[in-house]
């Protein structure tokens, strides 16, 4: 998990600069928002089926012991192999050990925000191994050696031109490579094709797995995902532990839910059911081995913290099934896009998880990047109550004591005058004179000092002249 190497407020302000970056935000969400907003209102009974979905999250994560052996014992039976990591680097020494013993020197991935978390690739580049992101947007990313900036649209802050500009630098592209985007995918294409020729491992994420067939489910727009996990002669799949779903029936309700939030469609192009390795066929009166697939086929099943969530009053956070949608209307994430969390996961869902999962202590700012409006927990196909959890997370931040020192000395002088009535109301009506004087047909457009993170953005209303407690004992006498 990537660390803070400056203050939150930092590169929030470097966001607020970047003209260019809410530009390209705005477009993007609006288009996602508008994609889902069409998508469920084409869907009946699409409320309900959001309440069935809660419920199975709900009952997976209940039971997740059970169907987490149930999984594991499912993919063996099949000749997959599972191995169980409590740490980062218990699933990375995993897949490196791995590509060792099987003398792996080329790996191609599929879009994973898991392998983000383990930052699985420098392990990899550190014993050798060249790693290429297949997904394009991750090779973009790549390329720009960045970090996403969107759980499910990772270049979502760059524009075509930004893009041309860095297949230019990178790969060498030419002005015909770069006349539109048909052309520049099709550069892209074309550099990928051979890595998937030459790879000895795949490594992938896990959308959903099946606990009662061993299967994983992968849900991409390109076909690279799937490419990634039959072409290599290994496959290994990283899956964070609450990804289960116990049968394959419920995988058909989280399906429904997840292409209509993330893009508005139906379904997502590309939705593979992987189960296992290349078995033996049979056809007919022929017998022998599957023409496809990867001869082997590991999965790392890995907590990273999630089990200490699973039985905090965070758990509802693991009912997330990375669909993004909350970002796109967040009107935080919106202004500073994804690098300014400086974690993995941004936006409101990653303002919970994010310290939820490596305590709050170095990540205590990410609560507070939200207005609390509720519109995050409105769009979520799993109903999942972020704001409740984000102002448990700005309750933890209190007591650990972090949090700006301006706003914890502001606190305390606000707590010494509320339990002095005289001198709270000396406070209010200094306050209401000192708006009058900033302040020009009821609004003030610039306050001092820290106040003015308010009037950077928008004004601020003067005080009344009458203070409510005031015209209220007025009332009482009339």
């Amino acid at each position: 998990m990537t660390t803070p190497n400056i203050t939150f407020y930092e590169r929030v302000e470097d966001a607020l600069q970047d003209n260019q970056l809410y530009a390209a935000l705005d477009l993007a969400t609006t288009r996602l928002v508008t994609g889902r907003h069409n998508a469920f209102g084409a869907l009946p009974e699409g409320d309900s089926l959001r309440d069935h979905a809660r419920r199975l999250r709900a009952h997976t994560l209940a039971n997740l012991d059970r169907y987490l052996a149930q999984f594991a014992d499912s993919v063996e039976r099949l000749g997959g192999h599972v191995h169980w990591a409590q740490t980062v680097d218990e699933a990375n020494q995993y897949v490196a050990d791995l590509a060792r013993a099987r003398g792996v020197k080329h790996v191609v991935k599929s879009k994973s925000m898991v392998s983000e978390e383990l930052e699985i690739n420098h392990v990899l580049e550190a014993q050798g191994v060249k790693v290429m992101e297949t997904d394009l947007g991750e090779y973009i990313i790549q390329l720009a050696n960045e970090k996403p900036s969107h759980i499910i649209a990772p270049v979502i802050h760059k524009s075509k031109e930004d893009v041309a500009k860095l297949f230019r630098a990178k790969i060498n592209a030419t002005d015909d490579d770069l006349i539109d985007v048909p052309k520049m995918t099709a550069l892209a294409r074309r550099t990928l094709s051979s890595d998937f020729l030459q790879a000895d491992m795949g490594i992938s994420g896990v959308n959903f797995a099946v606990a009662e067939t061993g299967s994983i489910c992968l849900v991409t727009n390109e076909g690279n995902g799937r490419l990634t996990t039959t072409t290599p002669r290994i496959h290994v799949a990283l899956m964070g532990m609450e990804r289960l779903v116990p049968t394959m029936e419920d995988l058909g309700v989280m399906l429904q839910i997840l292409g209509r939030s993330a893009t508005g469609q139906k379904l997502s192009v590309y939705t593979n059911i992987v189960t296992g390795a290349r078995r033996t066929a049979t056809n007919g009166a022929a017998t022998g081995p599957e023409p496809d697939g990867p001869d082997e086929f590991h999965v790392v099943i890995i907590d990273n913290g999630r089990s200490k969530i699973l039985g905090s009053e965070l758990a509802e956070i693991l009912y997330c099934i990375r669909c993004g949608a909350c970002l796109n209307v967040c009107p935080v994430y919106k202004k500073i896009g994804g690098h300014a969390y400086g974690s993995v996961y941004p936006g409101p869902i990653g303002s919970v998880v994010t310290p939820g999962l490596h305590w709050i202590g170095p990540w205590s700012e990410l609560p507070h990047a939200s207005t609390l409006c509720g519109a995050c927990q409105e769009v979520c196909p799993v109903r999942i109550d972020i704001p409740r959890m984000l102002l448990k997370l700005r309750d933890e931040s209190a007591r650990a004591g972090k949090g700006p020192a301006w706003l914890k000395r502001g606190l305390g002088l606000y707590r010494f005058a509320v339990l002095r009535p005289g001198l709270y109301r000396l406070g209010g009506r200094l306050s209401g004179w000192a708006t009058r004087m900033l302040g020009k047909n009821g609004w003030v457009k610039k306050l001092p000092g820290p106040f003015s993170g308010w009037t950077d953005q928008r004004d601020f209303p003067v005080f009344a002249k009458k203070s409510f407690s005031q015209r209220w004992r007025e009332e009482r006498r009339n």
